[in-house]
């Protein structure tokens, strides 16, 4: 059965940081992009980072470079989300997805019409 399983949200400090984990089962994580996206109460859920399968390029939203890190481990199966400098503005359920193709790009980084499988979510708050 294909899963993607989310895990290391919580609650953190602002400035604090948080490590998410994307654990694929049912398919070979390394022949797919993955992405991450958020979602905050009353937004629409947001494209945070991709990365490609094959060179392992990477694409962050404008507001998170520098602060955010994705990383995947093909042995473990696994998509990583280093989360650093947490601001509350930050705070949303937070999603990982296979891409539909194996490579990411701006634009795929953007759109949920480039995933076809989701993970049920983690929670990220950032409140003192």
């Amino acid at each position: 059965q294909l899963q993607l399983v989310e895990s290391g949200g919580g609650l953190v400090q602002p400035g604090g940081s948080l490590r998410l984990s994307c654990a694929a089962s049912g398919f070979t994580l390394r022949y797919y992009a993955i992405g991450w996206f958020r979602q905050a109460p009353g937004k629409e859920r947001e494209g945070v980072s991709c990365i490609s399968s094959s060179d392992g390029s990477t694409y962050y939203a404008d507001s998170l470079k520098g602060r955010f890190t994705i990383s995947r481990d093909n042995v473990k199966n696994t998509v990583y989300l280093q989360m650093n400098s947490l601001k509350p503005e930050d705070t949303a359920v937070y999603y990982c997805a296979r891409g539909v193709v194996s490579f990411c790009s701006a634009y795929a980084m953007t759109e949920t019409r480039e995933y076809d499988y989701w993970g049920q979510g983690t929670q990220v708050t950032v409140s003192s």
